[in-house]
């Protein structure tokens, strides 16, 4: 058993890997993080393996690819017989505290049609302890009492995110503040609740899974949060002059490219902005940047509170996002889109037993399925027969694993099975069509679409922003098919094999009893 005693697994939503590696880390200020990987490890090239919040987590949690535990929209159930990060953990004997939310939707077998679980896509995965319920959809009522309590005049919650305009004879604009101070936001209050609980920390050790909202949309921040950035000085996105001729690299994208709108990433501002306006969409970015800061402000609070009680070198600590933020690329916003910038997302590990690793980086291909057997591996167990992913513990000691994957396997549902999307009305496919498999090795890029779409494939050593699609040109037609089989043969060696690997003989389980 490793001598290290606590696990922190810090989950931000939607943050993109850029603003810690990349173009937009020299337009944020991260001092936090930026100061936690010159004592950890980055991973430069990580990936969620699909999106968005509820699949992503699923995935993260349980290290399955999506094609396997098939939790592939916010509301599709998780079945109750796949295993989970906080029932491994359960085994090596640690309670597994939840500050936040997973957004698992509970399998409905068995249960009363009148179950509350079933009421709410946003419930917690089994096996953990919810210590703070924190909600995006319906609101955290501790937080909501919490400022209730402090005297704020607080609106209904579908109001919460609607700015303050300073002026009562105007109204509000998208950079005017949150009706709640700093010192009171939902992420103050996550952090602030963390810490009071944790003041006392159990007498064994610990592993707590604290999960931020921010800087999920909508995008409304606190003073000075909300005007921390100017527009004028943040890079373009990277897209096409014509928001047509991106929706003209494929058909799906007549459908997609829109949905969400980027105006819908604000409340309570109709009319005001538009993403036809470049001084809009800037605006909106340096929203989303000064959320992440704000994030960012509180995590060095954990920091500093692990330091403080002498927990830093006895906890391992594991920073990521569930998934990424297209922030105007391509003309898109959101995360359910095949480019990287909804899939790519930051990684920072910290061992304290493998000081010689720390202020390193990592160039390759990781995972989020990766987290999972990582942790479980670090806390002295290993991942449970079936987890696709594989544990990133050599890399943190400075001894890579023979024989790494030189890919990632990517996945998007775009179908629902209650109104059907804009996707499945315009290509008329059904529900179980309505799906895209993606294969990104560190050259080239495959998005195969289902139900006979026509694929996209780019070469990122030359347009690592995904403008040339070179799927049709037929100088590619060797690379296009030795993709489409390595994709194929990558989906065949990871099904599910939870089982499929024993044998049930005349002497019991081979190779061994799985547990």
């Amino acid at each position: 058993m490793p001598s290290r005693k606590n696990t922190l697994f810090i989950m931000i939503d939607q943050l993109r890997a850029d603003c810690v590696t990349g173009a937009l880390s020299q337009h944020v200020k991260l001092p936090n993080i930026r100061a936690l990987q010159s004592e950890a490890v980055t991973f430069t090239n990580h990936f969620s393996v699909t999106n968005p919040c509820g699949p992503s987590r699923a995935s993260i949690l349980t290290g399955l690819y999506a094609m396997n535990h098939r939790s592939v929209r916010n509301g599709t159930p998780m079945s109750e017989g796949i295993t989970n990060i906080a029932l491994e953990m359960r085994k090596l004997g640690f309670d597994p505290l939840l500050f936040g939310y997973t957004d698992t939707s509970r399998d409905p077998r068995g249960k009363s049609p009148d179950d509350p679980v079933l009421q709410t896509y946003e419930e917690v995965m089994p096996g953990f302890t919810e210590l703070l319920e924190m909600r995006q959809e319906t609101g955290s009522r501790p937080w909501q009492k919490f400022l209730r309590d402090k005297g704020y005049d607080t609106p209904d919650y579908k109001n919460f995110y609607v700015p303050k305009s300073p002026d009562p004879t105007r109204p509000p604009r998208p950079d005017d503040p949150a009706f709640y101070a700093a010192e009171d936001s939902d992420t103050a209050f996550l952090t602030d609740e963390f810490l009071r609980q944790m003041a006392a920390p159990p007498s064994k050790p610990w592993f707590a899974l604290l999960t931020y909202i921010r800087p999920h949309p909508p995008l409304v921040a606190p003073a000075p949060y909300n005007q921390l950035y100017q527009g004028d000085t943040l890079p373009m996105p990277a897209r096409q002059t014509d928001p047509a001729d991106e929706v003209a690299v494929h058909p799906a994208f007549v459908a997609t490219q829109n949905r969400p709108p980027m105006e819908s990433f604000v409340k309570g501002c109709n009319g005001q902005i538009s993403a036809k306006n470049d001084a809009d969409v800037q605006m909106l970015r340096a929203l989303y940047l000064g959320l992440a800061t704000e994030v960012d402000a509180h995590i060095g609070r954990v920091i500093s509170f692990l330091k403080e009680t002498g927990q830093y070198d006895d906890t391992l600590i594991v920073l990521s996002a569930d998934h990424g933020e297209m922030l105007g690329d391509h003309h898109m916003w959101g995360k359910q889109h095949i480019y990287d910038p909804s899939f790519r997302v930051p990684l920072v590990i910290r061992d304290p037993l493998s000081p010689e690793s720390h202020g390193s980086t990592v160039a390759a291909l990781t995972e989020s399925i990766d987290l999972a057997p990582t942790i479980l591996d670090l806390a002295g167990g290993k991942a449970a027969p079936g987890m696709n992913g594989r544990s990133l513990g050599g890399f943190l000691n400075s001894n890579p694993p023979d024989n790494w994957k030189d890919c990632v396997h990517l996945e998007l549902d775009l179908g629902e099975p209650d109104t059907p999307t804009a996707f499945q009305r315009l290509t008329g496919l059904e529900l179980r069509e309505s799906n895209v498999a993606i294969l990104r090795e560190a050259h080239f890029k495959l998005v195969h679409f289902n139900g006979d779409l026509p694929p996209l494939m780019f070469d990122l050593n030359n347009d690592p922003d995904e403008m040339h699609n070179l799927a049709d040109d037929p100088a590619h037609a060797a690379t296009l098919l030795r993709l489409t089989r390595k994709l194929l043969s990558h989906r065949m060696k990871h099904a599910d094999h939870a089982l499929s690997d024993y044998k049930i003989t005349d002497s019991g389980v081979f190779p061994e009893h799985p547990t």
